[in-house]
């Protein structure tokens, strides 16, 4: 069976992946220990294990809050043995925000006043 796609309709799976992303970043940043997370993540790329000490939770409950991060894609994790890196991925936060901001018609060009008509309908 094939299935054909209109421009439309890509148009419309484009629509509700970017806010899907939209939402998944929303939603991780809702959080003041992830935000705090992507704070230390700014100063450098660091370990689980550097991470967690800066935290007094569980390292189950800062591994569900990883998986967060992963999911809105604003973090990347490198395996090496069994110590996970993250590293920041500000491009996808960037994206978030301005995809936020054309929501809600921030920094839009203001759109010019209508004239009158002034001449005779041809």
């Amino acid at each position: 069976m094939r299935c054909s796609v209109s421009g439309a309709g890509i148009d419309i799976i484009l629509y509700f992946a970017k806010y899907r992303n939209m939402n998944l970043v929303f939603k991780a940043l809702s959080d003041p220990t992830r935000r705090q997370i992507l704070q230390l993540l700014r100063k450098k790329p660091m370990t689980a294990g550097e991470l967690a000490e800066h935290f007094p939770i569980a390292k189950s409950t800062l591994s569900a809050h990883f998986a967060i991060l992963r999911e809105a894609d604003l973090v990347e994790p490198h395996k090496s043995g069994t110590v996970i890196t993250y590293m920041l991925k500000v491009s996808v936060l960037e994206e978030a925000l301005l995809a936020f901001a054309e929501t809600v018609g921030v920094g839009l060009p203001k759109s010019a006043p209508l004239k009158k008509a002034m001449g005779r309908a041809k």
